[in-house]
């Protein structure tokens, strides 16, 4: 088993939340949740599938190195596979 951390970022969007990893946005790595929570389980779900598709084909998965400090205010998704 691996874990894999991602930065992810939750903003508000009119109605909803938006929530995105950098990382992985640009294969898919972005949902949305009606409430800031939701969006956190949503954006959990679809980095977990993203991952575990990546490994299934053998593609690099792009490593984020974890904040240096413990009290960092970024939100952070660990994917362990």
């Amino acid at each position: 088993m691996k874990t894999y951390n991602f930065r992810v970022v939750i903003e508000p969007d009119e109605d909803r939340w938006f929530a995105y990893s950098p990382a992985l946005e640009h294969l898919g790595g972005a949902t949305w949740g009606y409430t800031k929570e939701e969006a956190r389980a949503n954006i959990y779900e679809v980095l977990k599938m993203t991952v575990e598709s990546m490994i299934d084909h053998d593609e690099l998965i792009p490593e984020e190195s974890a904040p240096d400090s413990e009290a960092s205010r970024e939100t952070r998704i660990a994917i362990t596979i």
